[in-house]
């Protein structure tokens, strides 16, 4: 792998203990900056539909090891790929 080419591994969402599972979706949905359109939508809606995406493999988690971070992205997104 190239130096300057970002890594990331992939990490099961059915291989998360639920709860924290559930938390690292909060984090990702309360990041400053996310936009959830004209309407508000309450946190228990939003798990439910990024829960719902990971479920369906429509979005993944990704554990970028460079920056130590988790993200969640769409399944066609770069693993490096913010929200």
């Amino acid at each position: 792998m190239p130096e300057d080419e970002p890594r990331a591994v992939e990490i099961q969402a059915d291989q998360i203990d639920p709860e924290t599972l559930r938390r690292v979706v909060e984090e990702f949905i309360t990041r400053e900056g996310t936009d959830y359109g004209l309407h508000e939508i309450g946190l228990d809606q939003k798990v439910e539909d990024v829960m719902r995406q990971l479920s369906r493999g429509e979005a993944r988690i990704v554990f970028d090891l460079d920056a130590e971070s988790v993200n969640i992205v769409p399944v066609d997104s770069n693993p490096t790929q913010s929200r």
